[in-house]
């Protein structure tokens, strides 16, 4: 069971739970075509968002395998929703466990999303007391690959039209990191 303390707060950026107040940022990211075009859904009109974000609210705390932890990404000097990060708890048996993000494309390029999915390693490895925990994307998202490599997780797979998504099959990228590996990583960079 993983219950965090709220606000969790990095550097530039505040991780807490979704909020009914957090419907305008996050209809600015989920509406977007280039949000959506790497993922499951298609871009999202209000009604849609007001849902997702119903579901998103009520994901504050992991209480066991098959659920998720999603926490609003909020920028600290402006107070701005800039993105939302996943920690999915994949095996309770084999310690595992998945992190995913989508971020604004206004809020690209500043290592947000880096900065975000960091504080979901930590919490999984050092918290939930997972083994392994894994990125999925599709393959075609060169962006999402660079945040992985550069969370030191390492490209296990590359799976050949195993999906089909939107009317199309798609490639999917495996990325991986151990909790030992987190651990080694952390005592190097301080």
């Amino acid at each position: 069971m993983l219950r965090p303390d709220y606000p969790i707060e990095t550097a530039r950026l505040t991780l807490r739970p979704f909020r009914p107040d957090d419907l305008d940022g996050l209809f600015a990211m989920q509406s977007r075509p280039e949000v959506a075009r790497f993922l499951y859904w298609e871009p999202r009109d209000r009604d849609q968002v007001r849902q997702a974000l119903d579901r998103k609210i009520h994901e504050s705390t992991l209480d066991d395998e098959g659920h998720g932890l999603t926490l609003a990404v909020a920028c600290r000097k402006t107070g701005a929703l800039v993105g939302d990060v996943l920690l999915q708890w994949i095996s309770r048996q084999h310690h595992q466990g998945e992190i995913g993000y989508v971020f604004n494309p206004e809020y690209a390029g500043r290592g947000f999303a880096t900065e975000a999915a960091e504080v979901m390693l930590r919490l999984g490895f050092a918290d939930l007391g997972l083994h392994r925990i894994v990125g999925r994307l599709d393959a075609r998202n060169e962006a999402s690959a660079k945040v992985l490599t550069r969370l030191g997780m390492r490209h296990e797979a590359h799976f050949v039209q195993n999906e089909f998504v939107k009317g199309e099959w798609t490639d999917e990228a495996v990325y991986a990191i151990l909790e030992h590996e987190w651990k080694a990583r952390q005592a190097a960079t301080g």
